[in-house]
């Protein structure tokens, strides 16, 4: 995975932002909140170090505009991307719905299990489930699906993606600049700890289903479900 990353992912990124400057940022931040497999742990630091580049060498400027690359416009940028991307995902899982996930959402590293915990999740805390999602590398590319699914207020949903896509590239795009051209470090540095992060969101969710889950349950056996047309019981 990391030669893949090394030999194909960074190349291609830093010639795209070479070619066309802040939309290649947009782009490269798009694709990432769409799929997993590409780092926003490398591509956005890479952004940064293309500010800190231009703050020590004032021949490397942005392309489309001639001028130094500047910090504020990248995370601008950077944030629009990651909002439009989410918003693709969303609308599929909005449109194609549960059977469209079910077929091809192994693709995306989604299967129903994941989409039956997210069911259950959103009917509770969707809003802040973008939120903390955005947070969290992977799933941050994989929960833009399941609020599609869940029909989350698309109002929410766009609100909730922004504010946790700017801290996160901030946080990206500042260690950037400060690593330079050592950027590539903050991938092996982040990594490690994704398996903590997993860890805990995987505990909240199941703490979240069986909380929903007793309260189907109840009043009744736990677990009970009527038969559709029963009365209820006094």
């Amino acid at each position: 995975m990391l030669d893949f990353i090394h030999t194909t992912i960074i190349p291609f990124f830093l010639d795209l932002y070479d070619a066309i400057g802040y939309v290649g940022v947009a782009v490269a931040i798009g694709l990432e909140t769409f799929v997993p497999i590409i780092p926003s742990e490398i591509i956005v630091p890479m952004a940064g170090w293309k500010v800190s580049q231009s703050g020590a060498d004032p021949s490397v400027v942005e392309p489309l505009t001639g001028a130094p690359w500047n910090w504020l416009a990248v995370l601008v940028v950077a944030t629009v991307g990651a909002v439009l991307g989410s918003l693709a995902g969303y609308l599929i899982g909005a449109w194609g719905g549960r059977p469209l996930l079910d077929r091809w959402g192994r693709y995306v590293h989604i299967n129903p299990d994941d989409l039956d915990r997210a069911d259950a999740w959103f009917e509770r805390y969707g809003d802040w489930a973008v939120f903390l999602a955005r947070l969290v590398p992977l799933l941050r590319a994989l929960i833009n699906y399941p609020a599609g699914v869940a029909r989350m207020p698309i109002g929410r949903f766009l609100l909730f993606s922004t504010l946790g896509s700017l801290p996160w590239n901030a946080g990206l795009l500042l260690a950037g600049y400060l690593l330079g051209e050592n950027y590539e470090a903050l991938y092996e540095w982040v990594r490690p700890y994704e398996y903590v992060i997993y860890a805990i969101v995987i505990l909240g969710g199941a703490y979240v289903i069986y909380r929903w889950a007793k309260g189907r349950g109840e009043p009744g056996e736990p677990g009970e479900r009527a038969e559709p047309g029963a009365p209820a019981s006094a």
